[in-house]
């Protein structure tokens, strides 16, 4: 009897299975063709980007290998189109290039660049790393205030370009003939457990030369 039942029970089940397919061939279709749509959507836009950071290289690879002036605006346009690609690698090295060889002069023209290039940037030190070389390419015609914004997200953090961002505050006030406050950054940098050796190392120095501490 129990066998019966089961087999009654197992016959149900598949007939239940049945209906549901054949109630619901046309959805389970389309979801089906939309699951290979996603698939075949990420993995041609993986794809795309592929080609499109080695086409990316490639250009970067032709114009740097090669030596440019001013006078080169085709290949500065390129540089400049890559910046705005936003490629995490290339943008920041096609910067890195444009100022090491004086191809951009307009200031605040740079300085877009390198906030397009900060945005780009997914790695928090390498981030760190780029608004501290902004940093530096402004250090002699801003303001004490605006130096202070470029570094304020390295100051505020336990990052390792700090004591770095801490020396160059340090400079900066020097520079500024304002040896107070270029002391209370080398003191930071002194006390900091996590400050960078040889740079805790000139800190140091700098106190002894300057305050005899």
């Amino acid at each position: 009897m129990s066998e019966d039942i089961e087999i009654i029970n197992q016959n149900t089940r598949i007939e239940k299975i049945k209906n549901f397919f054949s109630n619901n061939y046309k959805k389970l279709i389309g979801l089906l063709v939309l699951i290979l749509l996603v698939l075949f959507s990420y993995f041609g836009y993986e794809e795309y980007k592929k080609r499109a950071k080695l086409e990316i290289a490639e250009i970067y690879n032709q114009i740097t290998l090669k030596e440019i002036t001013i006078e080169n605006t085709n290949d500065i346009e390129k540089l400049i189109k890559i910046i705005k690609e936003k490629d995490p690698i290339y943008s920041a090295l096609s910067l890195y290039f444009i100022i090491e060889n004086d191809l951009v002069n307009d200031q605040k023209e740079i300085n877009n660049f390198f906030d397009l290039v900060i945005k780009s940037q997914g790695e928090k030190e390498i981030k760190n790393l780029i608004i501290y070389k902004k940093a530096m390419y402004n250090a002699d015609v801003i303001s004490e205030n605006e130096i202070l914004d470029i570094l304020n997200p390295i100051l505020r953090s336990e990052s390792v370009w700090k004591s770095h961002a801490l020396l160059l505050m340090a400079d900066y006030f020097e520079h500024n003939n304002n040896l107070i406050k270029s002391k209370d950054f080398l003191e930071e940098i002194v006390n900091s457990e996590l400050a960078n050796n040889e740079i805790r190392i000139e800190a140091e120095r700098r106190l002894k030369r300057n305050f005899g501490d």
